[in-house]
């Protein structure tokens, strides 16, 4: 078995959000702060409240994962971060809405000292905002070159060795593969005559990889999955992964298609429905920005599914996703999940889901174990896409030559095998060498 050695962990680690003034970011933030003071618990977190199993069932040996593998403390965390407003932590999270009077007044003072810096910002590719703090540069290629020069500065200041870098920021409008995405020269070429499709997040992309530091895209936009920012990452030995943080809707769907799936139960339509009222609701109520949004939802249902294989069951079935803006809901999304399904003789049956959740307090936990794991994976060795991490991720990167994979349990097994293997212990099958189940 492959062994694996991973660097000790040394000092702080650096943690720079694009979009840090965004709803996700202040509330991640916020819990974050309270964690360190002992005034919360961090629920939700797989990287500090998971345990993964050593052994036989028989040992009943369960430790935290964040005792099991090497993991950053949450103590020793240092944020900063770009955002297209200029304004503090503090003043964002007022602005979300998302936590109450004292949730916020708990990290009120560390909130208060966060200030973005500029970002790298062009309405074409997200029309419903504007940006009042950007960066100004002739050319694509000087903007990346002005991010790098951030994430230098940011290390210096804090006297940092390891930066991660994640994308919390708005879903960009719907770009296609070109030949502008498929090589590094091309790419770099492009960043320089300021092709249009190239996007902000791509140059946040390029720019931390160059920089040695890991880059995780919370949303569905083209971005680090460009094929050239992929071999870039590889050349580079940098760790990244995407795309879309897997919160309200998708996630119950990557629960309920694998239980249809697992009873060979037939699927005639699947209707879902969203509203909500934030700023990711505000610009996914443009259509280009949406595209890219229905385009992630609606490849989760026929990858668990497999209609080629099961004909009979998935072949004809009819699949809609519909995202409406509603300010009054604020940052509290419901989803509606119409379920068409039949049986034993073709008898139909209904399955409906209404799930009215908080994207934003689903979403903080998965970048804290996001910004963890992309730590440990930079410290292993690691390069190129993780799609290990494929758990946390509605359109999980891939490999060309690998079937993407949805299912939510088989995700969580193939994340705590590669825990595991990182640790030098043997995976979890199930089966020892005779067969028999253990």
């Amino acid at each position: 078995m492959e062994s694996y050695t991973i660097q000790k962990l040394n000092g702080k680690l650096g943690v720079l959000i694009v979009g840090l003034n965004g709803a996700i970011s202040s509330t991640f933030l916020a819990g974050v702060f309270a964690i360190q003071k002992g005034l919360a618990k961090p629920i939700g977190s797989l990287t500090q409240m998971g345990t993964v199993r050593i052994g036989k069932r028989s040992d009943n040996n369960f430790p935290l994962i964040k005792d099991f593998v090497p993991l950053t403390s949450v103590d020793d965390l240092i944020f900063g971060g770009w955002d297209i407003r200029d304004e503090s932590c503090y003043e964002a999270a007022q602005y979300a809405k998302v936590l109450n009077e004292n949730d916020l007044n708990n990290a009120a003072e560390e909130l208060k000292s966060i200030k973005p810096m500029k970002g790298v910002f062009d309405q074409t590719y997200v029309k419903r905002l504007t940006g009042t703090y950007v960066k100004e540069g002739k050319t694509k290629y000087d903007l990346m070159m002005k991010l790098r020069e951030d994430i230098q500065s940011f290390k210096t200041q804090h006297s940092l060795d390891r930066v991660v870098v994640i994308w919390a920021a708005s879903t960009e409008t719907f770009i296609s593969v070109g030949e502008v995405h498929k090589t590094k020269e091309a790419f770099i070429k492009g960043m320089k005559n300021n092709h249009p499709e190239i996007s902000p997040s791509m140059l946040y992309a390029y720019a931390s990889i160059a920089e040695g530091a890991p880059y995780f895209n919370g949303s569905p936009s083209l971005s680090v999955d460009a094929p050239a920012i992929v071999e870039f990452a590889n050349e580079m030995g940098v760790p990244v992964a995407g795309k879309d943080f897997k919160t309200g809707q998708t996630l119950v769907k990557t629960v309920i298609a694998p239980m249809l799936k697992a009873r060979l139960l037939g699927l005639n339509g699947w209707f879902s429905t969203n509203i909500l009222g934030n700023r990711d609701g505000e610009v996914l109520d443009d259509p280009g920005s949406f595209k890219t949004k229905e385009e992630s939802k609606l490849s989760v249902i026929d990858s668990i599914l497999q209609p080629e294989l099961y004909p009979d069951l998935y072949g004809t079935y009819y699949h809609k996703v519909r995202i409406n803006y509603y300010p009054p809901r604020g940052d509290n999304k419901e989803g509606w999940d119409n379920i068409d399904i039949f049986g034993w003789l073709g008898y139909p049956m209904q399955l409906k889901i209404n799930f009215l959740c908080r994207d934003s307090i689903l979403a903080a936990p998965i970048v804290l174990d996001l910004i963890l794991f992309a730590d440990l994976a930079k410290r292993s060795g690691m390069k190129g896409i993780q799609d290990w991490m494929s758990l946390f991720f509605k359109s999980p990167m891939h490999s060309d030559d690998v079937v993407p994979e949805h299912d939510l349990f088989i995700q969580m097994m193939k994340l705590k095998n590669t825990l595991r293997k990182l640790m030098n212990e043997s995976p979890i099958t199930h089966l020892d060498s005779n067969g028999i189940e253990h």
